[in-house]
């Protein structure tokens, strides 16, 4: 490839179309709108999903579960990859500069893996296994408190 070869993509040149500028146009008259209906007028507009009058998709569907409002989200780390970081004391902000979480989360340490060396781990939950893991592998482990902006 050269500058001789190079052009532009398809239809990274086309006009856009311009309605309502009269006959000459090649639009003229209705504007692309056809004849009558709903949507020739002016101010129309249908909500999301509207499907003519039929009962829309979205309504037709069966629902299912529910969302909890109250759910707390967390980064989650297993041991594998806290053993995988080479340090002796893991913190939030040490897993973020190893790139293990991302953003300001609180961190949930899971016990996936096996634990070789003793740790001291910070983080704001654990799970029963990791827990165990952790003092089994002659480690400690200090739970923080979740802030109210977390």
């Amino acid at each position: 490839m050269n500058l001789s070869n190079i052009h532009a993509p398809k239809k990274a040149t086309e006009k856009r179309k311009r309605v309502g500028r009269g006959m000459g146009s090649g639009m003229g008259k209705t504007s692309t709108r056809g004849h009558k209906g709903q949507r020739s007028r002016s101010g129309s507009r249908m909500i999301r999903g509207f499907e003519g009058g039929q009962m829309p998709l979205h309504r037709r569907m069966p629902k299912r579960g529910f969302t909890n409002i109250f759910r707390k989200e967390f980064s989650i780390v297993s041991l594998e990859r806290l053993a995988a970081l080479g340090e002796t004391t893991i913190t939030p902000d040490v897993l973020r500069k190893a790139g293990a979480i991302k953003g300001k989360l609180p961190v949930k340490v899971l016990g996936d893996g096996e634990l070789t060396m003793a740790l001291t781990v910070s983080a704001h939950k654990f799970s029963k296994s990791a827990q165990e893991k952790i003092t089994k592998a002659g480690g400690k482990f200090e739970v923080l408190s979740v802030k109210a902006g977390q």
